[in-house]
């Protein structure tokens, strides 16, 4: 019997992001809801049961779907980091990750309001991890004490908080708090004195509202 697991997972991808093209032009209105997850399994030719195996816990999985994407999209665009400062390289990575974002402006603000919701709020902290360590690895940090986790608690802080300024004042408002915010992340220590266990999910959470109500 032929292994068909490779084409069975290459098709629930594909079609995953086919749901998620379709449901992008809808959510400035729909948001991410269970409305707008229905519309674009339609519009992709699905029925219900079919999305429902694809993305069984619904608007959330939509919405990491999109996270996602824009990971994929801004990892794709970085040049090789050999030879950059490492301040070079986190502001690189993050000013690739804000154009990836840039391109689903509206859907990115509704996606913010979303995971600020409580119930999602452990999804947000575990997708911005996700985008802080892509962006590590890809600026070769090989850290494995408690630095690496450290480096992406501020990472995530410094990527949200570029993100709220892009949406609400611009690029150049956002490249100068980006600078600003990148001196922290130089500063190791700094941040280790300062940081506390229940920062992250509070930063996480106080970002997503400024992002979803366009203030910087």
């Amino acid at each position: 019997m032929a292994d068909t697991t490779i084409d069975d997972d290459s098709w629930a991808q594909a079609t995953e992001q086919r749901i998620l093209d379709e449901a992008l032009p809808l959510v400035p209105n729909l948001g991410w809801s269970r409305m707008t997850l229905a519309a674009a399994g339609r519009a992709a030719g699905l029925s219900e049961p079919e999305v429902d195996l694809l993305l069984p816990n619904g608007p959330q999985d939509l919405a990491a779907l999109l996270s996602r994407r824009h990971d994929a999209a801004a990892l794709a665009s970085l040049p090789d980091a050999g030879g950059l400062k490492i301040r070079e390289r986190i502001r690189i990575g993050v000013i690739a990750r804000l154009d990836a974002a840039a391109a689903d402006r509206e859907a990115v603000r509704r996606w913010a309001g979303f995971l600020a919701l409580p119930m999602n709020l452990t999804l947000a902290g575990r997708l911005i991890w996700e985008t802080a360590d892509g962006l590590w690895r890809w600026a070769g940090d090989t850290a494995t004490d408690e630095n690496h986790y450290s480096k992406r608690a501020i990472l995530a802080g410094v990527l949200l908080s570029s993100l709220a300024v892009d949406l609400a004042s611009g690029r150049e408002a956002a490249l100068a708090n980006l600078d600003a915010r990148i001196e922290n992340v130089m500063a190791f220590e700094k941040w280790k004195a300062g940081l506390k266990p229940a920062d992250f999910a509070k930063d996480v959470a106080g970002a997503l509202a400024r992002i979803r109500f366009g203030r910087a």
